[in-house]
């Protein structure tokens, strides 16, 4: 499997999902994610860390609060949220990168 550097490298957007098996607000982002992923298709990548299993990667990139999105594409971040955004919130703001 590829490491978290290796996967923000890549020159296909990916959306990264940082939460919390105990957040609620994460888990009402989980549907969204899922219609937006249909929505889009190949043209991105998402995944889900964990953020108390992935402290370190959660450092690096300050997250203080969840969820909170990030979306990498060779390794430059393109767009960052923090807290839950509904699927039109989602799907305006990312538009452009895809």
């Amino acid at each position: 499997m590829a490491s978290f550097s290796e996967l923000i490298q890549a020159d296909k957007p990916l959306l990264v999902d940082f939460f919390a098996e105990w957040c609620g607000p994460c888990h009402a982002m989980k549907p969204i994610l899922e219609n937006f992923k249909k929505q889009v298709g190949d043209k991105l990548t998402i995944i889900k860390v964990d953020v108390d299993k992935n402290q370190a990667v959660a450092a690096t990139y300050g997250i203080q609060s969840i969820p909170t999105l990030i979306l990498f594409k060779q390794g430059k971040i393109l767009w960052r949220q923090a807290g839950a955004v509904n699927a039109q919130q989602l799907t305006q703001a990312l538009a452009s990168y895809l």
